[in-house]
């Protein structure tokens, strides 16, 4: 152990997780006083990290333990993504978690790097007990409006769930016609891991169709604005006009203008 040189060492930690790390790199230095504080400040700082993930992760359960004293375990989150954009359907997604299930990094989809959403995305899909996505296009986004368009994605979402969920949290929405016992979270994506997981499960479903649809349309740019009324998307509207997949209730405004 003498001999034992910081490549060694990292070589050795490098297939162990954070905990059994530091646990080692302790031993090393408390035994065979081997001079390796550098590393284990740095696995200090990456547990700090672990923990304070795991101390937000676990105020965003307040909600979900709260209806687990209740005796609800089945929770549904539900969440929608495309509410606002000029172009595209709405998107709304259920996710059923396992009970007490922790998924690090789960956040607002918002606040989270594409990147990060689709990894976030498949882990969610991976560990899920159950996800449904509800999808309304254009068409009837402009013959019902956007929040009943909305309402009826996320109907379609609980619907197509594999297991029947004891209770819903929607991201400040209520679905009246949904017999199911439910609660309307204000800004419920960054209070509840339930509402979390559906809001990147909604997004990123929502932004690999736009992604999609811009390779048919490729003069609007919704590959990078996702339908979003950004200045470019504007003027791209301006110049060519609208096509099919353009809200017609969102977008007449810009046009002849």
């Amino acid at each position: 152990m003498d001999n034992l040189k910081i490549k060694d060492v990292k070589d050795k930690i490098s297939d162990l997780d954070v905990k059994e790390a530091l646990s080692y790199l302790n031993y090393l230095k408390n035994n065979y006083q081997i001079k390796i504080d550098k590393l284990i400040e740095i696995y200090e700082k990456k547990m700090e990290k672990i923990n304070n993930e795991y101390e937000r992760l676990d105020k965003m359960m307040y909600y979900e333990h709260l209806a687990y004293k209740h005796n609800f375990n089945v929770i549904c989150g539900i969440d929608e993504a495309g509410r606002g954009p000029l172009a595209g359907p709405v998107v709304a997604a259920a996710v059923i978690l396992p009970k007490g299930k922790v998924i690090l990094g789960v956040n607002d989809s918002k606040k989270l790097s594409a990147k990060k959403r689709d990894e976030l995305y498949d882990v969610i899909v991976q560990e899920s007990v159950s996800y449904g996505v509800g999808i309304i296009d254009e068409k009837v986004i402009d013959k019902v409006n956007i929040l009943n368009a909305t309402k009826k994605a996320m109907r379609i979402a609980v619907e197509s769930l594999k297991n029947k969920p004891e209770c819903l949290f929607i991201d400040s929405e209520r679905l009246e016609d949904v017999k199911i016992k439910q609660k309307s979270i204000v800004k419920g994506d960054t209070l509840s891991i339930s509402i979390a997981s559906a809001s990147i499960i909604a997004k990123v479903t929502r932004d690999r169709m736009m992604e999609d649809y811009d390779k048919e349309y490729p003069i609007y740019g919704f590959a990078k604005h996702k339908g979003y009324g950004t200045k470019e998307h504007i003027q791209a509207i301006k110049e060519n006009g609208i096509c099919p997949i353009h809200r017609i209730s969102f977008t007449r405004k810009f046009i002849n203008t």
